[in-house]
């Protein structure tokens, strides 16, 4: 037994994970029922029927409104799946505070995105084919790239605002203590702002979002609403080590490098007559790749995806250790993320396939496992056991 788990007793334990196993059940069903759609929409007549309703068009008008119809079809299908778990079941749990309305106003938002997103980058693959015939991989390659850059950089002034307003943080006394602590962790921040998740959500989070002059530290109101000093503290003092250790803009350049790796192999794909027949296209310049290129992408990003979420459970605990070697406050550490565990039902044992395939984080008793560790190295700090836990320490 990891010593953070008898942090927690049998029924808080049982309890997360009633919440979590439909949660799983719903994530793997959404996986599923969108590599089903896109492979529909590829292989079988149901793409063609959709095609025919843009077919005639200039090619760029073409590219643009399929691509649109596309990943509009696949929104409808998944938005019964996403009404449950996003609105019903967080309802029944009692975390959402949104109105109907409001879910239906995000999902929305969402779904517009979406659908830009996609006709915009879809339309400047076929256009690098089109224009640049022979040497499209390398010009498509660089342009995928570049989005993800572009997106990265201006995320946190374009795209999150869309879903949250953000605020300075109020607390001037508050405020000043965290830039005194960002100036300690040799990463001084320009802006601690403050979300109005309330208004979705009695969850808590934090993040750092942004490249260059768009990072931020973001803390969502309930945990500001909720938490103690020390509790933002440690939680800003974890956000700042993401900062100190570069991890989004290192985050940034390998998904740079593996979406421009993707358009190579996609590249090698398309030239196979066989493939091109299957789909009914008559080259990769065809807007008919289109449902296929995103069920290359689908699939892609799943095998990768237990790679990534380890490289970023790996950022986390380095995070959580800069966390603790900057407020030397083991005691926080651990009433943080005990609560942080009990205020979001985090799944304290989940199964090792939900670990790996959709865990961006260590479980809580990792983490608190790891505090106790640190706590025992640093011997002239003591762990505080945190008062509602009516546990022993581990």
């Amino acid at each position: 037994m990891i010593p953070g788990r008898r942090m927690f007793d049998s029924e808080q334990v049982e309890r997360a994970r009633r919440y979590h196993r439909p949660v799983y059940l719903a994530r793997v069903a959404g996986i599923a029922l969108g590599l089903v759609v896109l492979g529909l929409l590829s292989f079988t007549g149901v793409g063609d029927s959709l095609f025919e309703l843009v077919d005639g068009l200039p090619w760029w008008g073409e590219a643009l409104a399929f691509a649109a119809l596309v990943a509009l079809v696949g929104s409808l299908v998944a938005t019964p799946l996403a009404f449950w778990r996003g609105y019903l079941y967080e309802r029944r749990w009692g975390f959402s505070t949104q109105s109907l309305g409001g879910w239906a106003s995000d999902r929305a938002k969402g779904v517009a995105i979406g659908l830009v997103l996609t006709a915009l980058s879809m339309l400047g693959l076929i256009a690098a084919v089109r224009v640049f015939p022979s040497w499209w991989p390398l010009v498509a390659a660089a342009g995928a790239a570049l989005l993800v850059f572009v997106l990265s950089f201006l995320a946190p002034v374009v795209l999150e605002p869309v879903f949250n307003r953000f605020s300075p943080l109020r607390d001037e006394a508050l405020s000043r203590e965290l830039r005194e602590l960002a100036e300690r962790a040799g990463v001084p921040v320009r802006d601690v702002l403050v979300a109005d998740a309330s208004r979705r959500t009695r969850k808590h989070n934090a993040y750092v979002s942004g490249l260059g002059k768009t990072r931020r530290v973001v803390l969502w109101d309930t945990l500001l609403d909720r938490g103690e000093p020390g509790e933002m503290r440690l939680v800003v003092a974890h956000e700042l080590g993401h900062r100190r250790f570069r991890h989004v803009a290192i985050g940034t350049a390998i998904t740079m490098v593996g979406t421009a790796a993707f358009v190579v192999g996609l590249w090698a794909l398309l030239q196979w007559d066989g493939l091109l027949a299957a789909i009914g296209a008559d080259g990769p310049g065809d807007p008919r790749v289109i449902p296929f290129v995103l069920l290359a992408g689908a699939l892609a990003e799943l095998i990768v995806q237990p790679f990534a979420l380890a490289l970023s459970r790996r950022w986390e605990r380095d995070a959580d250790r800069f966390s603790l070697d900057l407020t030397r406050d083991a005691g926080a550490y651990e009433q943080t993320h005990r609560n942080l565990a009990l205020s979001n039902l985090g799944d304290l044992e989940p199964p090792k396939a939900a670990y790996l395939f959709f865990f961006s984080h260590p479980t809580t008793p990792e983490r608190l496992a790891a505090g106790r560790e640190w706590a025992r190295l640093n011997s002239n700090i003591t762990t505080k056991t945190s008062p509602q836990a009516g546990v022993a320490p581990g």
